[in-house]
């Protein structure tokens, strides 16, 4: 599949996507866990059906140490019993933060206070914005097709 835009050879998609970028970095060095925030990463992703971000996030995850029985499991974390509590409150606000319009109503009073329950203020807007980050990014690669998943390799873009 040949993507259809060429990001890199746009003037426009620079000038947007440098402090884009840059945002995504500033969330990776925020106090929200670093496996919780590859989880969501995965998950949202996942929704989205962006193979690359799938691609690129199980594979920083899996160098970082994740298992491959949990990043096997982020499709059904509901059922699986290998997450801890904080990090099935962080997928399912990322769920109903990137199912907003399927819900109708976004992110649901009783999904935000179990959140609240296992992060600080600066983790749930460090979660917050990477779900927001990880929408934006989704998009951007699934409308343009941009690369067929498979070939990146963990850190590739750090």
């Amino acid at each position: 599949m040949d993507a259809r835009l060429n990001y890199s050879a746009s003037q426009t998609a620079g000038k947007v996507l440098r402090p884009v970028m840059a945002a995504g970095r500033a969330v990776k060095e925020s106090p929200l866990p670093a496996a919780t925030q590859e989880l969501v990463a995965i998950r949202v992703s996942q929704i989205n059906g962006c193979a690359v971000c799938i691609d690129m996030h199980t594979k920083e995850a899996a160098a970082a140490g994740e298992t491959p029985v949990r990043l096997n499991l982020v499709a059904v974390w509901r059922e699986a019993t290998v997450f801890t509590d904080a990090e099935r409150a962080a997928l399912a606000l990322a769920e109903e933060g990137t199912r907003a319009a399927d819900a109708a109503r976004g992110v649901g009073d009783e999904v935000w206070a179990n959140a609240a329950e296992h992060y600080d203020e600066e983790q749930l807007t460090a979660l917050v914005i990477l779900v927001s980050f990880m929408n934006m990014v989704n998009r951007l690669n699934v409308i343009t097709q941009q690369p067929a998943a498979g070939d990146y390799e963990a850190g590739q873009f750090h």
